[in-house]
C-alpha cells in the first residue's frame, strides 16, 4: 500500500507547497540511497515518491516545470476525477505520496460541519483526507494563523481521528524565539502532536522554486571550498536549510541514512548522492 501524507492548513500562504516539494524530494532521495547502499536496485530506477496537487494555483507544478532533474513524479490533480484521488493509497510502484491542498473560507464557521462547502475543491479535499495515513498541519509563527490551525485541526481532522503533526514553518530567527515559543506552547495547549522539528526561513527556501531546485539540490550551490567550510563550521545557511527537511522527513516517516552511515550530519546526504551519481554516469 502507499502511505499518503496530506499537507492541510485552512490558511494560505503557510508554506503547503513548499513542505509537500521539499518532502517528496528528500524521501525519494533518501529511499534511493538507502536502496543502493543495501545493493537493491540500480541509480537508474523509477522514483518510487510522487507528489500530488489538487490546489488549482498549481504552486507545486510551476515549480516542478523548472527543475531539471526531478527526483520524484508530480501530478497537478485539482480537477481529476474522485476516483483516480480515492486511488492515491494503492499506486502500483509508489511508496510515498505528499498531497499539496489548497486554503479555504470556511463556510460555517460557528457549526460542527467540516466549512468545506459544496462544489469539486469540497470534494476533493474530504477525498484526499479519506485515503491519507498521516496529515502534516504546517503553521507559521503569527497570531493570524492560530485560528485556521486550531479550525483546521477541530473541524477536518479530529472527527476523522486522522494522525497529524503540527509543524511550524518559515521561522525567522532574527525575530528571537518569543513568537516561537507562544506558538509551540498555543499547540501543546490543546495537546496537538509538534514536530520537533522547526523550518527555519531562509532566502534559498524563498528563492527555490524560480531558480528551478528542491532542497535535496542545495549543497551543489555551493563551490566546493564553501561545502569544505560548512563542513567545518556547519554554518552555511544553504545547508541549515536542507537540514531543517531532512529532520522532519525522519520525524514524519522514519526514512534516515544513520543506520547505514553511522550518526553523520544530514547535509553530507548531499555530497553522497552526488557521488553516486556521478559514478552511475
Amino acid at each position: 500500500m502507499t502511505r499518503v501524507i496530506a499537507v492541510v492548513n485552512q490558511k494560505g500562504g503557510v508554506g503547503k507547497s513548499t513542505i509537500v516539494v521539499n518532502l517528496a524530494a528528500v524521501v525519494a532521495q533518501l529511499i534511493q540511497l538507502i536502496s543502493l547502499l543495501r545493493g537493491r536496485v540500480d541509480a537508474n530506477a523509477q522514483s518510487r515518491v510522487a507528489a500530488i496537487s489538487i490546489d488549482p494555483q498549481g504552486s507545486a507544478q510551476w515549480w516542478a516545470s523548472r527543475v531539471d532533474d526531478l527526483n520524484f513524479h508530480l501530478i497537478q490533480a485539482h480537477d481529476d476525477p474522485l476516483e483516480w484521488i480515492r486511488q492515491l493509497n494503492n499506486l502500483p510502484g509508489i511508496d510515498y505520496v505528499f498531497v499539496d491542498t489548497p486554503g479555504w473560507f470556511d463556510v460555517d464557521p460557528d457549526g460542527a460541519a467540516d466549512g468545506l462547502g459544496i462544489g469539486y475543491s469540497a470534494d476533493a479535499l474530504r477525498t484526499v483526507l479519506d485515503v491519507s495515513d498521516h496529515v502534516i498541519v504546517p503553521m507559521m509563527t503569527e497570531p493570524l494563523c492560530f485560528d485556521p490551525t486550531a479550525r483546521t485541526i477541530r473541524k477536518l481532522l479530529e472527527p476523522r481521528g486522522l494522525p497529524f503533526t503540527v509543524v511550524i514553518n518559515n521561522w525567522n530567527t532574527r525575530d528571537g524565539k518569543g513568537w516561537l515559543d507562544a506558538t509551540k506552547d498555543f499547540v501543546k495547549s490543546f495537546g496537538w502532536p509538534l514536530a520537533e522539528t522547526v523550518i527555519r526561513r531562509y532566502l534559498i527556501h524563498t528563492n527555490a522554486s524560480s531558480d528551478g531546485v528542491v532542497v535535496t539540490e542545495y549543497a551543489n550551490t555551493l563551490s566546493e571550498a564553501q561545502r569544505r567550510e560548512a563542513d567545518e563550521k556547519r554554518k552555511d545557511p544553504a545547508l541549515k536549510a536542507a537540514d531543517d527537511f531532512y529532520k522532519l522527513a525522519k520525524e514524519i516517516t522514519g526514512l534516515s541514512l544513520e543506520p547505514e552511515l553511522g550518526d553523520s550530519p544530514e547535509s553530507s546526504i548531499a555530497a553522497l548522492a552526488a557521488s553516486m551519481s556521478a559514478q552511475a554516469v
